[in-house]
């Protein structure tokens, strides 16, 4: 209990600069201020975890218009016969040339690069919806921890109260001589134990709180979450899920492959020069036009390793998308039967289990009041019931988390 109350006041020194706001939050809210909720366009410009990815899609598409451009034109200038020895002394025999030259691409180079750079903008794309469906997914799964700690608190000093009245009454029944100095003691050491636990909530509150305000710009502030768990949107079923995120990336990558291996066809194409120009001839003043033309010949290099490269990684892309669509669909199926049974139990916990225990304790409540009941009953009643709560709190927060796993799941 010592450790348990040391370390609950380490973490408390710990944000000791930090403030408790008053006002509550919503998970909208929440998400709101991370960037990622309706019309949080301030905040996504102000979270790195959103515009990160925001600006690699920029940068995706500026590639885009890159690839759309052609090979710039070539000006050239040559000069011949200048300062040589005998007729070529001096200027007297030079020769002056001024060519334009152009390369052109074949093949369907420009068609191909801008196919790659296209499907390497929409993985970009899909990356960034990505980041922005696991932002929300993490902002969900810690405002509903954060919840789930407050009301972790709520009943811990439900039980510090109960057991101080325990301790109460006990030591009044010693007193009168109704019960043995044991039972005093056995109160207060459960008093005690209940008065560690709740520091311990207390410190994993703050800590819970303190990772969901992470989520978006540092602030100094520790925002209060609401004391029920939010209602998320109910889980749609496996037909609706058609093109999910995980899904679209793997899509996505194989299309980029199959876009890389038309690019590297067409490097193999050659690609011609064509040039026009003029040259003077310094010893008659005459000027006369020149047109050459040069073609690279492929005797041993046509790209053929790149492009086996490039097939054989379509082929292993092609190869993870069915893996990723596997893996999703049985992912999507365990977390939707996981949510059902979570759900299942949250109901029986609330509607039969709850109540029952909550009667049999206050049943022996009044009894060990009366004198009729020992405190060891009162105890054991007590302990079942607060073992049904943690229950409870911990069913609702596994279906909640399970919930916003799905909605993450389904994003598309």
């Amino acid at each position: 209990m010592r450790c348990i109350a040391l370390a609950a006041a380490l973490i408390a020194a710990s944000i000791g600069s930090q403030t408790w706001a008053q006002d509550i939050i919503t998970l909208d809210d929440a998400l709101e201020l991370a960037g990622v909720g309706s019309g949080a366009e301030d905040a996504a410009s102000a979270n790195p975890r959103v515009y990160g990815p925001l600006a690699e899609e920029e940068a995706a598409r500026a590639a885009i218009a890159q690839a759309r451009l052609r090979p710039n034109p070539e000006l050239s200038f040559e000069a011949e016969n200048i300062a040589g020895t005998g007729a070529f002394s001096g200027l007297r025999s030079s020769e002056y040339t001024l060519g334009f030259a152009q390369q052109i691409e074949f093949g369907g180079k420009r068609r191909a690069r801008i196919g790659s750079a296209e499907a390497s903008a929409r993985i970009a794309g899909v990356r960034r919806d990505m980041s922005t469906a696991e932002l929300a997914l993490a902002v969900r799964e810690r405002y509903i921890a954060a919840v789930a700690s407050g009301q972790r608190v709520e009943l811990a000093r439900e039980i510090v109260e109960r057991n101080r009245e325990l301790a109460r009454v006990a030591t009044v029944l010693v007193e009168v001589g109704r019960e043995p100095p044991l039972r005093a003691m056995r109160a207060q050491a459960a008093l005690a134990e209940a008065e560690a636990q709740l520091q311990a909530a207390e410190a994993d509150e703050i800590a819970s709180r303190q990772a969901l305000t992470a989520l978006w710009v540092p602030t100094e502030t520790l925002w209060r979450t609401e004391s029920s768990f939010p209602e998320i949107s109910s889980p749609v079923t496996a037909h609706e899920a058609s093109e999910p995120l995980p899904l679209r990336l793997a899509s996505a990558r194989t299309e980029f492959a199959q876009a890389e291996i038309a690019r590297e066809r067409s490097l193999g194409v050659p690609d011609p020069t064509v040039m026009a120009g003029v040259r003077r001839f310094e010893g008659s003043n005459d000027q006369a036009f020149i047109v050459g033309v040069t073609i690279p010949l492929l005797f041993g290099n046509r790209n053929q390793g790149n492009v086996a490269a490039a097939e054989a990684q379509a082929r292993a892309a092609q190869a993870q998308e069915a893996i990723i669509e596997a893996d999703y669909r049985l992912e999507f199926e365990r977390t939707l039967t996981l949510y059902r049974s979570a759900d299942t139990r949250v109901e029986t916990l609330s509607r039969a289990s709850l109540p029952q225990a909550e009667e049999a304790l206050r049943l022996v409540e009044i009894g060990y009041r009366n004198g009729r009941f020992p405190l060891i009953e009162v105890l054991a009643a007590a302990e079942a019931r607060d073992i049904i709560r943690e229950n409870l709190i911990e069913a609702e927060e596994t279906r909640a988390t399970l919930a916003a796993r799905l909605i993450w799941l389904t994003a598309g």
